[in-house]
């Protein structure tokens, strides 16, 4: 698999007088199609991260490249044709709106970037439920909908226009445990099936064993990168635990 995300001595700071560094010299690549999970405690910088790989933040400074293309300067509002067409969003939160049923908030970003979406698109989102088990709520409301419901139509947004990665951040954070797993379980198959990359933040260690690669910020640098499958789940848990910085 080649490299999707490329990051080069990546420096994110907030302040001008007075700068405090939230990202520090940070390289990295991202395999395309691998599932890859991001940890670390609170203020390592996780989010701000997954923020400027995404195309929703600026770094300070560095290189970072998607998919062969720089990003490493320019106007972020510049690239939302970029983020439309090849980057899928799944937050903590599902942000579904309100007033809208599952199948319309599914079908919300092809409105937005494109206008009404052709039967063709509405075939494609059905069978879409269909596949993440979520067809029996297709004319539902989000308020009628549990937790889990919610976040797999989220999902399903998210893949709809079949995105080259899909960035998540705290997907089962809201969710109890055993609808969490259900939940990243649908993740995992669906971005498989269609060779989707997954970057993932979480919190949650038991989750993140569930990755082809976990890797940690720490004071807003890597500590820890490393494969899951190569190191087994008994050393994966033994590196997690590890207060010391690894590779």
């Amino acid at each position: 698999m080649d490299d999707i995300v490329v990051v080069e001595n990546l420096v994110r700071y907030f302040g001008d007088i007075v700068k405090t560094e939230v990202l520090r010299n940070i390289s990295v690549s991202f395999k395309r199609g691998a599932f890859t999970a991001i940890i670390g405690p609170s203020g390592s910088g996780k989010t701000t991260f997954l923020n400027i790989i995404s195309l929703l933040e600026s770094p300070s400074s560095g290189k970072l490249y998607i998919d062969g293309k720089d990003f490493s300067t320019g106007d972020i509002n510049e690239y939302s044709s970029f983020r439309n067409r090849n980057i899928g969003f799944i937050f903590q939160f599902h942000y579904l709106l309100p007033e809208f049923t599952a199948l319309e908030n599914i079908l919300m970003p092809y409105w937005i970037g494109y206008g009404k979406p052709p039967v063709s698109m509405v075939k494609k989102a059905i069978r879409l439920m269909k596949e993440i088990d979520i067809l029996n709520v297709k004319d539902k409301f989000p308020n009628q909908m549990s937790g889990g419901q919610q976040q797999r139509v989220a999902i399903a947004r998210a893949l709809l226009n079949e995105p080259k990665i899909v960035f998540a951040d705290e997907p089962t954070g809201n969710l109890d445990r055993e609808t969490g797993f259900a939940v990243l379980d649908v993740m995992r198959r669906m971005v498989k099936e269609k060779g989707t990359t997954l970057i993932m933040v979480t919190h949650d260690r038991e989750i993140a064993i569930k990755a082809d690669r976990i890797l940690e910020l720490v004071d807003g640098e890597i500590c820890k990168s490393f494969i899951v499958k190569e190191k087994g789940e008994k050393k994966t848990r033994e590196l997690l635990e590890d207060r010391t910085c690894v590779f």
